[in-house]
C-alpha cells in the first residue's frame, strides 16, 4: 500500500464511517483482526477501508494442508500466499509461498521493488527481517523470482512454530506494503493415528482396512511403515487392507524416516472386567451400578445383557438400577467392541437381599381333614436370605413350632381353629393370613337326658334330649324298649302331655357320613296322677306328726326360761317336779 503519513487522517467507514490508515501495518492489522480490507485511490493515493477478498492453498516442503488462496490488498497492491496454515515435522524444510503485485508507476514514477523479506517480530514498531534473527542463523532461505517469492526453513523446530509474513519496500519513500495476516507455521513431530474400516457389506466378514492418518498431511511420494505385534509388514502404503484378523493382534503405522513418532496402537477390546457398586450386599431398594470395563483402540462400545434375556438392556458402559427388585437377581455380562473385534467379559452375579414378603399357606390335604388322618401345614415366603418360620394358633399364646411344616400325624377335634405363620430374616418379618382347620369326626358317644328330670306326672310335658359330639353334626334316631321312635329327628324328643304306656327305657343313635354311637337306655316311668296325690297327703301327714312334738318341746323350753328370769337373786328357787304319766 502506499500512503502519506503526513497527510494521514483517520475517518471511520464501518457503521457508516470511513477509516484512514497511516501504512500498510495497519491494514493488515485490521485484517488480523478479523476485517477485511477495501483500497480507495484519493488524488494519487491509497487509503484502505474495510473488505476485501481471501482464498488459501498451502505447500511446505511438499505437505499441504489447506487448498484455498489468500489474496490481501486491491487496487494494485497485495499479497497472495498459498496456505494460511501449515503443519510440519521437526527436522523437515518447510516452504511458504507467496506472490505480490504493487502498482507499476505511482505519480508517473516507475515502481520497482528494492527490498524483499519475511518477518515474525517487530523492533520499534518495524518488522525485523526474518535472516537477521539468531534463531534462524544459517536456516533460512529466500528464493524470490519476479514477483514470487518464497521462505524455506531448514531442520525445523517446535520453537519455529509462529505466523510468517512478507513484506516488500518499494523506491518510493512511502510505497511499502506487509502482507497481514500471514502463514501460522506449525512444527510438531509426526502425530498418526490410524483409523479403522471394516466391511459394512457382510456383518460376518473379517475384511478390515487400517489408514495411517497425519494431522500434516504427506506428500505423495511419502512411504509408510506398517507394524503387526510389533513386527514390520512388507506393505509401505497409506492403507493397510486385512482379509483375515485375530483380535489378539495389534497394528500401528509410522511415516519412513520418522520412526520414532510412530502412531498410538490400536486393537481389539481386551477382556473386559465387571465391577458393581456398592460393593457390599446388595438391599432390595438401593441403587446399584454395574460398570464394564475393557482396554481397547480404538475405544470400546459396551452393551450390557442379562443371562436368559435375549435384548440387550443398555448400550452404555454403565447399567444403572436405582431402585433394585428382587427380580433384577441374576447373571450379567458385558461385551466391548470396536471396529477390531469384540469381547464378552464373564458373568457377574448380583444377588439382591430382602425382606420376607407375604407368606402364604398351604395345608395337606386340601380335602376333607378327618381325625385321625396325618395333616401337613406349610408356610412359604419369597426371602432372601431364606426366611425363619414360626407357626402359631389364634388364642394360644405360646408358639407350636419353629419350622416351615407343622405337622399332625393323628389329627385331633381339638386341633381346629385357625392357624397361621410368620417369617422373618435380618432384613425383616411378615405374618400370613390365618388358615382355618376344620376336623371331621364321628358322632363321639351319645348321652340322653330328661326334663324335668323329676318324677314325671301323668299329663305332664316331657322333653328328652340326645347330646354326641360330632362334626359335621348328627341325625338322630330315637328308640322306645330298642324299637325305632322316630327317625331323623333333632337332638330332642318331646311329649306335650306324656301318658302312662309313654313309660319305657329311651335311647339315641347319633350319625353322620363318618360314622354313628348309640346311647345307653334311660328308664322314663310315668306316675298315675291320683296315686301321686294319695301320696302326696301321705308326706303331708307324716310332716304334721313329726312338726307337733318339736312345736310342745319348743313351747316348754320358752316357759321355763320365763320362770328363771322371775327369780330374784339369792333367793332359793323352788324346783318342781313335773311327772308325766301315760292317760
Amino acid at each position: 500500500m502506499y500512503a502519506n503519513k503526513e497527510e494521514d487522517e483517520r475517518v471511520s467507514f464501518f457503521n457508516t464511517s470511513l477509516l484512514y490508515l497511516k501504512d500498510c501495518a495497519e491494514s493488515t492489522s485490521a485484517l488480523q483482526k478479523g476485517q477485511s480490507v477495501i483500497y480507495l485511490h484519493f488524488n494519487g493515493s491509497h487509503r484502505a477501508m474495510r473488505g476485501a477478498a481471501m482464498s488459501v492453498i498451502t505447500a511446505v516442503s511438499g505437505f499441504v494442508l489447506l487448498t484455498v488462496t489468500v489474496v490481501l490488498g486491491q487496487y494494485g497492491w497485495g499479497v497472495t500466499y498459498t496456505s494460511t496454515q501449515v503443519c510440519a515435522f521437526k527436522g523437515a524444510t518447510a516452504e511458504i509461498r507467496c506472490t505480490f503485485r504493487y502498482p507499476s508507476t505511482i505519480n508517473g514514477r516507475n515502481t520497482r521493488v528494492v527490498k524483499k523479506f519475511w518477518f515474525i517480530t517487530h523492533k520499534n514498531n518495524e518488522p525485523v527481517d526474518l535472516k537477521t534473527d539468531p534463531e534462524y542463523s544459517g536456516r533460512v532461505q529466500y528464493q524470490c523470482e519476479n514477483n514470487d517469492c518464497t521462505l524455506r526453513i531448514t531442520d525445523l523446530r517446535e520453537s519455529d512454530s509462529a505466523e510468517y509474513k512478507f513484506r516488500f519496500i518499494t523506491n518510493d519513500p512511502r510505497g511499502k506494503y506487509s502482507g497481514s495476516p500471514g502463514v501460522t507455521l506449525t512444527v510438531t513431530g509426526p502425530q498418526l493415528q490410524v483409523h479403522v474400516r471394516r466391511s459394512t457389506v457382510n456383518s460376518y466378514s473379517n475384511w478390515k482396512e487400517l489408514t495411517c492418518h497425519n494431522n500434516c498431511q504427506l506428500p505423495d511420494q511419502s512411504s509408510y511403515i506398517w507394524y503387526r505385534n510389533g513386527h514390520k509388514l512388507s506393505s509401505d502404503e497409506q492403507y493397510l487392507h486385512l482379509n483375515t484378523f485375530d483380535s489378539a493382534d495389534s497394528f500401528h503405522c509410522a511415516v519412513k524416516g520418522y520412526e520414532i513418532f510412530p502412531s498410538p496402537t490400536v486393537y481389539a477390546p481386551k477382556l473386559p472386567s465387571v465391577s458393581v457398586s456398592p460393593s457390599a450386599e446388595i438391599v432390595e431398594g438401593s441403587s446399584v451400578t454395574l460398570t464394564c470395563s475393557s482396554d481397547a483402540n480404538p475405544a470400546a462400545s459396551y452393551t450390557w445383557y442379562k443371562e436368559d434375556v435375549i435384548n440387550p438392556l443398555i448400550y452404555q458402559n454403565q447399567h444403572f438400577f436405582f431402585s433394585i427388585l428382587p427380580s433384577d437377581s441374576g447373571k450379567y455380562y458385558c461385551t466391548a467392541d470396536n471396529d477390531l473385534g469384540q469381547k464378552r467379559s464373564e458373568s457377574r452375579t448380583i444377588d439382591v437381599k430382602y425382606a420376607p414378603k407375604l407368606p402364604s399357606v398351604s395345608v395337606s390335604p386340601s380335602a376333607e381333614i378327618v381325625e385321625g388322618s396325618s395333616v401337613n401345614l406349610t408356610c412359604s415366603s419369597d426371602a432372601n436370605p431364606a426366611a425363619n418360620y414360626t407357626w402359631y394358633k389364634e388364642d394360644v399364646i405360646n408358639p407350636l413350632s419353629y419350622q416351615n411344616q407343622h405337622v399332625f400325624s393323628s389329627i385331633l377335634p381339638s386341633d381346629s381353629g385357625k392357624y397361621y405363620c410368620t417369617a422373618d430374616n435380618d432384613l425383616g418379618q411378615n405374618k400370613s393370613e390365618s388358615r382355618t382347620i376344620d376336623v371331621k369326626y364321628a358322632p363321639k358317644l351319645p348321652s340322653v337326658s330328661v326334663s324335668p328330670s323329676a318324677e314325671i306326672v301323668e299329663d305332664s310335658s316331657v322333653t328328652l334330649t340326645c347330646s354326641s359330639d360330632a362334626n359335621p353334626a348328627a341325625k338322630y334316631t330315637w328308640y322306645k324298649d330298642n324299637k325305632v321312635l322316630a327317625t331323623r329327628q333333632k337332638n330332642v324328643y318331646h311329649f306335650i302331655s306324656i301318658k302312662l304306656e309313654n313309660s319305657g327305657n329311651y335311647s339315641c343313635k347319633s350319625e353322620n357320613q363318618y360314622g354313628q354311637k348309640n346311647s345307653t337306655s334311660l328308664s322314663i316311668d310315668v306316675q298315675w296322677k291320683s296315686k301321686i296325690i294319695i301320696m302326696n297327703i301321705i308326706r303331708l301327714t307324716l310332716v304334721v306328726l313329726i312338726l307337733i312334738p318339736l312345736l310342745v318341746l319348743s313351747l316348754l323350753t320358752r316357759r321355763k326360761k320365763r320362770i328363771l328370769l322371775k327369780t330374784e337373786p339369792n333367793e332359793p328357787v323352788e324346783m318342781t317336779e313335773v311327772y308325766s304319766h301315760p292317760d
